[in-house]
């Protein structure tokens, strides 16, 4: 299969959803702070009620 490798390649298509945050981007930050302090919130809460 190495012969195939990079045929699906496409030098025209870029998917800028995966992109980095630009530097000063407060919402990116702070969505991933929210969400993060959401998930360990949960986990604690699970943790000290036994569900």
């Amino acid at each position: 299969m190495a012969y195939q490798q990079g045929h699906w390649r496409h030098d025209d298509w870029r998917d800028t959803m995966v992109d980095p945050a630009a530097s000063g981007d407060g919402a990116y930050v702070t969505g991933w702070t929210i969400s993060g302090l959401a998930v360990i919130g949960t986990i604690v809460a699970v943790w000290l009620l036994g569900i």
